[in-house]
């Protein structure tokens, strides 16, 4: 299936990594509890039971009650829900959003940003939070952003292209000062996204009150996804049919997929600290080689705050879809920006939010290292490059 017998360099880890071997055996195992759980028969008795064995390990890990986590098809169902699921409660008892103030930060994922465009078709009032030059939401400038009408906040919890940790204990501190102030309540939401494979996920220290997972972005299968929902938050479902889930989630759940799920969460939790420190040796080795053989390369972020496996850089005059297919050919797998965006967008939204260079936004390039990646990998990935970009000059 590859253009040459050499080992591939996969470098894409924050777009789709493979799933882990113990993911695909749990799924296997679990793929005997074939009844339906909404069934009440003894087949489907046993699904249900693995069924909330996987919410209950999940659970374990964010440090929640196994109640507050409801299973969706992935982390942009889990956004929608949280995010528009939050707007038709509010509109069923308000019946509209009007002098309603919603904030969100401008380099969300687009399954977050498409939510808040429906939030305005619906009548609610949307205002971006900017990030600074290294893509961090201050706190402060939450503070500035906030309204006594506003009810609702989403910041990723790292951003999707430039791994940049955002300060969400601080952020959430501001969101309680306000409400006391106010007597208002605003509910925090963060798209968690990669940050579960380096970062300690016990929400109670992040102080949100909504937090979306994806299952594929933790080495588990892909159609599984998962959302915190706090004691105090009230959702109404955005898809309709049946009753699982609390109401919430209509249709019938993938045990199986939940299985793996737990799984791979399980084992990226056991192996966060020791995977974080080997990979950051690694994207770290890729930055300074990089600016040493190519001066006129930006690094986007800051590498000090951010996840240890996502590199986002920049290269003037060359084409970053020219350069990703070059590497490609040359056996090395990268991408250009998030890729539900990859080939649609010629500018990333997130590096434009830098207010840099104009060029930047125009020509990034991500890699994100990963599990099966080497020492070796950097080396030969410097190389191909310089020769691309040599070749272009």
């Amino acid at each position: 299936m590859w253009f040459s017998n050499k080992r591939r360099v996969y470098l894409d880890y924050a777009s789709a990594p493979p799933v882990l071997l113990e993911a695909g055996r749990a799924m296997r195992e679990a793929e005997r509890f074939f009844g339906n759980p909404g069934a009440i028969h003894a087949e489907a008795v046993a699904a249900k039971r693995s069924l909330e064995d996987s919410r209950a390990r999940v659970a374990t890990l964010l440090g929640c009650k196994a109640r507050e986590l409801i299973f969706t098809s992935g982390l942009t169902e889990a956004n929608n829900l949280a995010i528009v699921g939050f707007a038709k409660r509010l509109e069923r008892t308000k019946r509209t959003l009007a002098g309603t103030h919603w904030l969100v930060s401008s380099i969300e994922h687009d399954s977050v940003l498409g939510c808040f465009s429906e939030i305005e078709r619906m009548g609610g009032a949307v205002s971006y939070v900017e990030p600074d030059e290294r893509g961090i939401i201050l706190p402060e400038s939450v503070g500035k952003a906030l309204r006594p009408e506003t009810i609702f906040l989403s910041v990723g919890w790292a951003n999707n292209e430039l791994g940049t940790v955002q300060p969400l204990a601080k952020i959430a501190r501001i969101l309680r000062e306000h409400e006391k102030k106010h007597g208002t309540n605003v509910a925090l939401h963060s798209d968690a996204g990669q940050a579960p494979l380096y970062l300690s996920t016990v929400v109670s220290t992040l102080g949100v009150d909504l937090l979306s997972l994806g299952g594929n972005k933790l080495y588990g299968p892909h159609g599984i996804g998962a959302l915190y929902v706090g004691k105090n938050i009230a959702l109404a479902p955005t898809m309709f049919g049946g009753k699982q889930e609390k109401s919430l989630r209509a249709g019938t759940e993938s045990v199986a997929l939940a299985a793996g799920c737990a799984a791979a969460f399980e084992v990226i939790a056991r192996e966060r600290r020791q995977e974080a420190e080997r990979l950051e040796k690694m994207r770290d080795g890729l930055a300074s080689e990089l600016v040493a053989h190519l001066p006129a390369l930006i690094v986007n972020g800051d590498l000090r705050q951010a996840l240890p496996h996502m590199l986002n850089i920049s290269i003037p005059n060359i084409s970053s879809e020219y350069v990703t297919l070059a590497l490609d050919h040359a056996g090395i797998a990268i991408s250009t920006k998030s890729a539900c965006r990859e080939g649609e967008e010629s500018r990333s939204h997130v590096v434009e939010a830098l207010k840099g260079e104009n060029w930047r936004a125009e020509n990034t390039l991500r890699f994100s290292f990963g599990r099966e990646n080497r020492p070796g990998d950097v080396a030969r990935t410097v190389q191909a490059l310089r020769e691309i970009v040599g070749k272009s000059t």
